[in-house]
C-alpha cells in the first residue's frame, strides 16, 4: 500500500481521537507494569492466560512506529490530484479485473450484506492494492506502542486487548499479525475492535483469517459496511452539475436536502437520472464551486466513517462508482487553482486574526475547520460561500473587504 493511503486512511481518525485521549487509559512509565497492567485487563474481558502471554510474548516498543505516528499529518493534494492518482491506472483496469474474477464471491456477498461489489472491491483496492501490501510492522508492538505512548491511549489500548481476543478466538497466531503502523490488519484494513466484531469464517475452517483467505476478508468487509449502516439498493454518491448561481452556503458535508430541493436551486445529474425526490443529500464541492460536484446520500456516511479523511472518503466513493460503470469525473466548470502551504497559513492567519480560526489551527494544511472559517469568511463578505480557500478570499481579507 502507498504511504499516501496509509497516511490518509489514518491520519484524521488519530487526530480526531486526540481530542478525546485523556488519563483515564493508563500509559507510560515502565513498559514492563504497564504490559500487567494490560494482562490484568485483558483477564478481566475474558480472555485467557494462555492467550495473553501467547499474544503479549515478545513485545516491545517499536521506535519506528513513534516515528511514524509523530510524522502522520493530513496529505496536501486536490480531490482531482488524489483521485488521479488512486483511482486510475493500474487500480481501475485492476478492479475491474477482479470484480469478474470474484463474481460469484461477491455476489454472494451483496446477497447478504446489500454492500454492491463495486464498493467492497473500491476499498479493497484503496486500502491494500486487492491484498498486495498489507503492511509490514508488527502489530502487536505497534499497537503496545502506540498504547504506552500517552498521546492517545484511550483510543489504542482497546484495540491491543483486541488483538488478545483475536488470538484467543484462533483467528490469527501473533507471529501472523502484520499490518500497517497503526495496528489495522487484513486485506481491507481493519483495526482490531472491528475485526473481533465484524469478521466472517466465510470458508468455514473455523477462522476468520483476514489476511489470507478471500472470502473471509471480503465477506467480513460486506458485514462492516453493513455494520456502519449501508442501506441496501441505494446510491452512495453521484457526479452532479451546478448551475452558475445557487446559495452556495448549503454546499456543505454535513447540510442535507432533498434531492428535490437541489434540483429546484438548479443542480442537474451529470449522467442519468438523481435518485428519488425525497432522498436526504449533501452536495459536495471538493475544489469550489467551479470544480467537481457530487450529491452525496446516505450511504456516503458510511465512508465518513470508514475513514475521516474528505479526499480519501471522497475517493473511495468516486472509484466505486468508477467500477459500477460511472465515467471519468468532469473537472468541472472552470479551472481551479489550489493554493500551496504558503497561502494556506497567510489565508489561516487571516482568518485567526478575524476571529474565525483558533490561532493553533495555523498550520499551512487544508482541513475542516480551514473550510468552514473560509465559509464563515464569504458569508461575512458576501462571497459565494463554497467554502474553499482561495485567492480571492485572502485579496479580500487583506483589504478588509
Amino acid at each position: 500500500m502507498t504511504s499516501v493511503a496509509r497516511g490518509a486512511a489514518v491520519a484524521l481518525l488519530l487526530a480526531a481521537s486526540a481530542s478525546l485521549a485523556t488519563a483515564q487509559a493508563p500509559c507510560g512509565g515502565d513498559f514492563d507494569a504497564w504490559l500487567d497492567g494490560v494482562r490484568a485487563e485483558a483477564r478481566a474481558a475474558g480472555v485467557s492466560d494462555k492467550a495473553i502471554e501467547e499474544g503479549l510474548a515478545g513485545v516491545r516498543i517499536e521506535p519506528k512506529v513513534l516515528a511514524a505516528d509523530r510524522a502522520q499529518s493530513v496529505f496536501q493534494q486536490t480531490f482531482l490530484q488524489f483521485a488521479g492518482r488512486m483511482a486510475g491506472a493500474p487500480r481501475l483496469p485492476k478492479g475491474l479485473q477482479m470484480m469478474k474474477q470474484h463474481a460469484g464471491l461477491l455476489s454472494e456477498v451483496e446477497r447478504q450484506y446489500g454492500v454492491p461489489a463495486a464498493v467492497i472491491v473500491a476499498f479493497w483496492g484503496l486500502e491494500t492494492d486487492f491484498g498486495a501490501n498489507l503492511g509490514k510492522f508488527d502489530t502487536r508492538n505497534a499497537l503496545a506502542t502506540l498504547s504506552h505512548d500517552c498521546r492517545r491511549p484511550d483510543f489504542f489500548r482497546p484495540q491491543l486487548i483486541a488483538v488478545l481476543k483475536i488470538v484467543e478466538r484462533g483467528d490469527l497466531a501473533p507471529s501472523e499479525m502484520r499490518g500497517a503502523w497503526a495496528g489495522e490488519l487484513g486485506q481491507t484494513q481493519m483495526m482490531p475492535v472491528d475485526y473481533v466484531r465484524s469478521a466472517v469464517d466465510a470458508d468455514g475452517d473455523g477462522r476468520r483469517d483476514l489476511m489470507r483467505s478471500l472470502p473471509d476478508a471480503l465477506t467480513s468487509a460486506g458485514k462492516y459496511v453493513a455494520d456502519l449502516g449501508w442501506r441496501r439498493g441505494e446510491p452512495w454518491i453521484q457526479e452532479v452539475v451546478v448551475p452558475a448561481e445557487m446559495p452556495w452556503q448549503e454546499a456543505d458535508i454535513d447540510i442535507k436536502h432533498t434531492v428535490a430541493e437541489w434540483r429546484a436551486w438548479g443542480v442537474k445529474p451529470r449522467n442519468g437520472t438523481l435518485f428519488r425526490d425525497d432522498a436526504p443529500a449533501a452536495l459536495l464541492l471538493p475544489m469550489g464551486r467551479n470544480g467537481p460536484a457530487f450529491l452525496a446520500y446516505q450511504n456516503f456516511d458510511v465512508y465518513r466513517t470508514w475513514n475521516q479523511s474528505f479526499v480519501y472518503a471522497l475517493t473511495a466513493a468516486y472509484l466505486a462508482t468508477r467500477f459500477d460503470g460511472a465515467p471519468v469525473v468532469s473537472e468541472g466548470n472552470a479551472p481551479v487553482r489550489a493554493l500551496n502551504a504558503d497561502e494556506i497559513r497567510t489565508l489561516q492567519q487571516l482568518l485567526a486574526r478575524d476571529g474565525l480560526l483558533p490561532a493553533d489551527e495555523v498550520d499551512g494544511k487544508l482541513g475542516f475547520d480551514t473550510r468552514r472559517a473560509t465559509r464563515k469568511a464569504q458569508i461575512q463578505r458576501g462571497l459565494p460561500a463554497d467554502g474553499y480557500p482561495s485567492l480571492e478570499v485572502i485579496q479580500a481579507l487583506s483589504s478588509g473587504g
